[in-house]
């Protein structure tokens, strides 16, 4: 697995536009977190019904894209050069989340959110890419029964945070750990390896938007997913800030 080989698939403008509309939904989730945040809204908003649910579509979305992309980079062989700077920039940017938001949120900083699953997401889902399909997802299934089913005291120690299999709440502005949360990963690399082993990928590999389409233009946010994720927040607090403190 550790041959070199390109790419398993070329870019697709289909699969940008897929990121792109889950940047929008995320941006839209945390523009009401920042609302609720300033006061205009209840807490509520975020805590139960419809917003709690969208955030949680929204990161299932992230991640099962996160998996797809994974084999289709990664399904011929890993260029281990190309994988470490895969992991140096999702762990770096999750680094500078987790940075930002201790000096911005305090005691409820991002210690392990999605930039950081999706990180130790990659490094799992190597495991998973010369496996059928159905056995990963398998394992997805099995890790999204032990992220709803295990509550154990035994795993609300600090360094053990990250599964998600305490019994005790964690109060973080953005919590996304490896029980249930590996499950659409895992999902998106059984996705991916279908998708090319039916041919699937080749037809949404041949659509295509000419340069500077409209198309194009909108597949652009998901082509720089990473750093639309980094600068979407402070351009959103901004705005809020500035229309309560200044207008």
């Amino acid at each position: 697995m550790s041959r070199l080989s390109a790419p398993l698939a070329p870019r697709a403008v289909l699969l940008d536009l897929a990121r792109t509309v889950a940047l929008i939904g995320m941006a839209t989730f945390h523009f009401v977190f920042d609302l609720v945040m300033f006061g205009y809204l209840p807490p509520a908003v975020i805590l139960e019904g419809f917003w709690p649910l969208w955030a949680r579509v929204v990161a299932s979305s992230f991640l099962v894209l996160s998996g797809v992309g994974l084999y289709l980079a990664y399904g011929q062989g890993i260029v281990p050069k190309r994988l470490a700077r895969r992991l140096a920039r999702i762990a770096g940017a999750a680094v500078v989340v987790t940075i930002g938001t201790r000096f911005a949120m305090g005691d409820q900083y991002v210690f392990w959110g999605i930039l950081h699953m999706i990180a130790f997401g990659t490094l799992a889902g190597l495991l998973f890419l010369r496996l059928p399909s159905a056995v990963t997802l398998a394992v997805a299934v099995a890790v999204f029964w032990i992220g709803q089913s295990v509550a154990s005291p035994a795993f609300d120690a600090a360094p053990l945070l990250f599964l998600g299999l305490g019994a005790q709440p964690v109060w973080a502005v953005d919590y996304v750990p490896v029980f249930p949360w590996l499950a659409p990963v895992l999902a998106g690399v059984a996705l991916g390896r279908l998708a090319v082993r039916t041919g699937l990928w080749a037809r949404i590999a041949a659509v295509t938007a000419p340069r500077g389409s409209l198309w194009d233009w909108l597949a652009l946010p998901g082509r720089n997913s990473l750093w639309v994720y980094l600068g979407h927040q402070p351009v959103l607090i901004g705005a809020v800030w500035v229309w309560t403190f200044w207008l």
